[in-house]
């Protein structure tokens, strides 16, 4: 099958010239940083749907590990037929146009497509707005203009959009299924599957710098959803042996986690990029935490200490060696 079949023409056409902008803006519903606020904002402003915005944000991390991998493993290039021409846009207008119409790497399949079929599927799995039929509905809507959207630009050709979606939608039916196999650790799960699947994008990928920005992302997630559980399950009144358990199955996962990402740091010698995951990591790890650091009965302050004088101490080792 050719991926030309179909691609841009007809709908290229009926596009006007001062309507280009509008299409860009509109594909930003599925840009990597529209849906990082999107799920960073229900993770920390709605307490009561914490648990999935969390799960959501580890599909979201897997997802974008998984569709990298594939476009190494294909590396099928993009077409070259942009909807307007740079030059021809008003100059104030060019910066923007260029920052959200434009895209570099390989084509196929569509990332947009993937990701935005995966976040907004599992938003709609997990929250109660509306009726689950209009939900569906809704990310279905989405998820359709973002595709006609990359399609329109002549970043993508059809079949690009059409492999992301199915895609998409088998990967949030294995991942789903993982995660709700451990009804009392999704989270944990997804994260986790968060960080293999990065691992999985830094081997194929050859170490690119995306991949490695998102393992560092990943490591962050799963050690700060980590100390998240300590600081729900330690109490300041709660005898030292109550805390061994904790401390054990989330305490030490993300210590394993935040010596990685120190190590990435101090590894800015011999590729920066490896510095700047670890600093991205440590930086969504806080973010993580925030929500427990400031509740009053948690005990997740103490152990936050605990840690960083067992990473520093390793960190230290590292350096003198």
């Amino acid at each position: 099958m050719s991926r030309g079949v179909g691609e841009f023409g007809p709908l290229q056409e009926v596009i006007p010239e001062w309507a280009a902008v509008l299409v860009a803006l509109v594909t930003q519903l599925g840009d990597v940083w529209f849906l990082a606020l999107l799920v960073g904002s229900l993770y920390l402003f709605r307490p009561d749907r914490r648990e999935d915005a969390a799960i959501v944000t580890g599909l979201l991390l897997a997802g974008l590990s998984t569709v990298t991998a594939l476009k190494h493993v294909f590396a099928l290039p993009r077409p070259e037929q942009p909807l307007v021409a740079l030059e021809t846009l008003p100059v104030l207008i060019r910066p923007l146009y260029e920052a959200t119409a434009t895209a570099d790497g390989y084509g196929f399949p569509s990332g947009h497509a993937f990701i935005t079929t995966v976040v907004y599927t599992s938003l709609a799995g997990r929250l109660s707005i509306g009726t689950l039929r209009q939900r569906v509905l809704g990310a279905a809507t989405i998820v359709a203009v973002v595709c006609l959207s990359r399609v329109a630009l002549g970043v993508h050709y059809l079949v690009d959009v059409v492999a992301g979606v199915g895609i998409g939608l088998a990967f949030v039916l294995v991942a789903g299924r993982a995660v709700t196999r451990v009804p009392s650790d999704e989270g944990v799960v997804a994260f986790s599957l968060a960080v293999v699947l990065g691992a999985v994008a830094f081997v194929v990928s050859s170490a690119d710098p995306d991949a490695v920005l998102l393992l560092g992302a990943s490591l962050g997630t799963f050690g700060g959803w980590q100390l998240h559980r300590l600081g729900r399950t330690l109490r300041p009144d709660s005898p030292p042996s109550d805390a061994v358990r904790p401390v054990v199955h989330a305490g030490l996962p993300a210590l394993v986690a935040f010596t990685a990402l120190l190590a990435a740091i101090v590894a800015v010698p011999v590729r920066p990029i490896f510095a700047l995951a670890g600093v991205l990591g440590l930086v969504i790890a806080a973010f993580v935490t925030v929500p427990s650091l400031t509740r009053s009965d948690s005990d997740l302050r103490t152990t936050l200490g605990f840690v960083y004088s067992v990473v520093t101490t390793g960190v230290r080792s590292l350096l003198r060696s």
